[in-house]
């Protein structure tokens, strides 16, 4: 073991420790289990779970952080309604977060950090987005200053995700094979994770209303509805592409438009014993770094060894990583560039063990803080102590974090 490792995993009073981590189901975007469902009512279920499950008075919450995306006015309002009614106090401040796909890392790094300057000792931070509700031309602005976009990589933070993808690709050289067989490989290792019932742990049940002619079921969401079985690479490859007639990217390799929420709530480790709260977890540390936006995919490449830097560590440190997979372009490369082998079948492997949003779904602001919980969780199961969540963001930048398990 290195020097590095071995002092993340020393224990002490001023450590932020995660006391719980738990999301939603990701359910598929207008046609899924939470179709019908706001996203404020999804995030008040997660956030009345963090401390109802841990027998925390909600009055010692001093702080929340959500990650938001596509809303108007940053889903602010929704989130400050969504906590009120999950019964947390109206003396709690919340405020939103939009660092696009790391929106929910980005909210647990802020309150993280809050805890380490000593301006608070608990808080949530959380994650959320409906893209039933929030996606498409409503939440993009009306124009921007033409002076600004003579800038070219001004610009080029306008250009599509999917065809930041295909630039990837192109640039890095990356076959619609090798894609193919990282996406299929994504949804059979979900597929296996979900008939074993191994996210069962890590998601809450959630009983919603969804319209019918006879004026709204119950329904209860607890599973991911875009997990697939039986899909390969072959299957893939019948697939057209969607952003360019030439290119790779296409429906079965790009993460799938989804809605859901996840929270992870946060303690001074010293608080959370003397309040005899449990201790799943430490946050160690997180980084954001920028990239070209042409090519915002590759955001990991930079973003994991940046934030290993920060913390004395190598990538043979880290027993697993969670690399968000916007697109298999992308996800693929990030894991060559950092030697990171992604080729492993079954549920073992370096990268994703459990499947990635390609099979799983990717709910914006929520994805940064479920991969927490999604790492907590195969931690746990697999016996392991350290790993990586990470994530590409458009407008070209990448984030990555770094977590013990202690369960």
């Amino acid at each position: 073991m290195s020097a590095a490792r071995a002092k993340i995993l020393e224990k002490h009073d001023d450590d932020v420790v995660i006391v719980s981590a738990i999301r939603s189901a990701l359910t598929k975007s207008k046609k899924g289990g939470f179709k019908d469902t706001r996203p404020e009512e999804i995030l008040m279920n997660v956030l009345k779970h963090t401390y109802t499950s841990t027998k925390l008075d909600p009055a010692l919450i001093e702080d929340i952080v959500v990650g938001n995306v596509l809303p108007p006015s940053g889903g602010a309002s929704a989130a400050r309604m969504a906590a009120i009614a999950a019964g947390i106090p109206i003396a709690t401040p919340i405020t939103t977060v939009n660092r696009q796909c790391s929106s929910g890392l980005t909210a647990v790094s802020q309150i993280a950090n809050s805890i380490k300057s000593g301006q608070i000792d608990i808080g949530i931070g959380a994650g959320v987005e409906s893209m039933s509700f929030g996606y498409g031309a409503g939440a993009m602005p009306d124009g921007y200053s033409e002076l600004v976009l003579e800038t070219q990589e001004a610009e080029d933070c306008l250009i599509p995700m999917g065809i930041t993808s295909e630039n990837v690709a192109a640039d890095y050289n990356i076959s619609r094979e090798a894609q193919d067989t990282f996406a299929a490989l994504s949804f059979q290792k979900a597929a296996a994770a979900q008939k074993a019932n191994l996210f069962e742990p890590e998601i809450l049940p959630i009983r919603v209303k969804q319209v019918s002619p006879d004026g709204g079921k119950q329904f209860l969401v607890d599973y991911d509805d875009g997990v697939r079985e039986g899909v390969t690479a072959e299957s893939l490859a019948k697939l057209k592409p969607v952003f360019k007639k030439d290119g790779s990217t296409h429906a079965g390799n790009a993460s799938q438009v989804s809605d859901g929420a996840a929270a992870v709530l946060l303690a001074r480790r010293s608080v959370a014993k003397q309040l005899g709260l449990p201790i799943v977890g430490k946050f160690v540390a997180a980084q954001a770094v920028g990239v070209p936006p042409r090519i915002m995919g590759v955001g990991p490449a930079y973003a994991i060894p940046h934030v290993l830097k920060k913390s004395g560590l190598e990538i043979s440190d880290i027993d697993f990583f969670e690399i968000n997979e916007a697109f298999a372009s992308q996800a693929l490369f990030c894991c060559e560039q950092l030697g990171i082998p992604w080729k492993e079948a079954g549920l073992n492997g370096k990268v994703n063990r459990w499947g990635g949003a390609i099979a799983i779904g990717h709910p914006l602001g929520c994805t940064g803080a479920r991969q927490i919980a999604t790492g907590l969780n195969i931690a746990k199961h697999d016996n392991e102590k350290v790993f990586v969540t990470s994530m590409c963001i458009g407008s070209g930048m990448g984030m990555a974090g770094v977590f013990v398990n202690e369960q």
